[in-house]
């Protein structure tokens, strides 16, 4: 893995600081989970280089990500969904893709002709998932059109990848970048690796012939809504200008159990961003020469990026509008009062006074 300067890991400072107290707050996770059951799945449509196709998710249920058992990202809980032990058995993860088809199979018309695969950690890390687990679940998808296969850049491997593309699949690698800005990831994400890490990995993938999707984070701790918004155009920006990535799936923090994130929330130090910053920042990309789109998780809750609660649901339909046409005319479809709260907000808050609305 990239490794961070010696004074990052001084004791009591910089991640060694977020690492302690991040696995201090999930050391309080008492919860068990079965390693032959997938930790989610559903059906939806993305946009793809190709086209908008339908797509099944699947996010296996592994021993966790390497980065989050030493501590990790500042808003990320979905280690504590992980299988205790740090492994799980090839039968078992077998066992989890076949409950998945099986899904399928009773919701779908048709076959999905994306296959998007997560561990909330890296697929492409042989401790996640290992080489003959890997190789079983290219086989299993061979006759499918495209897959998304989740990982950080230290693991993105044209040998590994190679096991899907050899197939004829179309391969694109997700890789969660956060943020263009190294400052950000290391500080307020709390992510080891600098964007020359990203570059790195998007060669990689184009040596093996396949395609890179970076996820950002909008608004992780620390940053104020004008400041997130700003860096989330920056990155989207940056990114499109990588080649080899085609897509940015820019995604608004939200409030995850068993994180750092999750304290400030309590605490009132933490409101998730405003969908009208989502869409700020989709309609001022729009021109860039990338694929932008977002999947606000929870929009309209608390713990999820909201407006005032009265037009959550319709700012959120013209977000998914935007995912699937890249339109950005479909926002002057959508107005409501608290725009202009959110405008307040976008002129004064700062860092020292965040969230001045909740």
């Amino acid at each position: 893995m990239s490794q961070p300067t010696p004074e990052v890991y001084e004791s009591g400072r910089g991640m060694d600081a977020h690492n302690e107290v991040m696995r201090e707050i999930r050391a309080r996770n008492d919860e068990s989970y079965d390693p032959t059951e997938p930790t989610r799945v559903w059906l939806d449509e993305d946009n793809t280089p190709d086209g908008v196709r339908t797509s099944l998710t699947i996010i296996l249920n592994t021993g966790g990500c390497r980065w989050a058992r030493a501590g990790g990202c500042t808003m990320c809980g979905y280690v504590a969904e992980s299988v205790e032990g740090g492994t799980v058995a090839h039968e078992d993860l077998m066992t989890q893709v076949e409950h998945c088809l099986e899904h399928e199979a009773d919701t779908a018309d048709a076959p999905a002709e994306l296959i998007k695969i997560y561990t909330s950690g890296s697929f492409l890390d042989e401790r996640e998932v290992p080489a003959g687990t890997r190789e079983a679940i290219a086989q299993t998808f061979a006759d499918r059109e495209r897959m998304v296969v989740e990982s950080l850049p230290d693991f993105v491997d044209r040998e590994k990848l190679a096991a899907f593309v050899d197939r004829g699949l179309a391969v694109d690698v997700a890789v969660g970048l956060e943020t263009a800005t190294d400052r950000v990831r290391h500080d307020a994400v709390n992510k080891y690796f600098d964007f020359a890490d990203f570059e790195a990995a998007c060669a990689e993938a184009r040596e093996a012939g396949a395609g890179v999707k970076a996820y950002l984070l909008m608004k992780p701790p620390f940053l104020a809504e004008p400041d997130a918004v700003e860096d989330m155009k920056r990155s989207v920006r940056r990114c499109g200008s990588v080649e080899g990535c085609h897509t940015v799936s820019m995604n608004p923090c939200n409030v995850q159990r068993h994180t750092m994130v999750e304290e400030l929330y309590h605490d009132g130090g933490y409101r998730p961003p405003w969908l009208w910053s989502v869409a700020e920042v989709l309609e001022a990309t729009a021109d860039e020469d990338v694929i932008v789109v977002s999947d606000p998780v929870g929009h309209g809750s608390d713990r999820g990026s909201h407006n005032c609660g009265e037009c959550d649901d319709l700012v959120q339909r013209a977000i998914k509008d935007f995912d699937l046409r890249q339109d950005p005319s479909v926002f002057e479809e959508v107005s409501c009062a608290c725009e202009s709260t959110w405008a307040y907000v976008m002129r004064e808050e700062t860092a020292y006074n965040q969230p001045l609305v909740r």
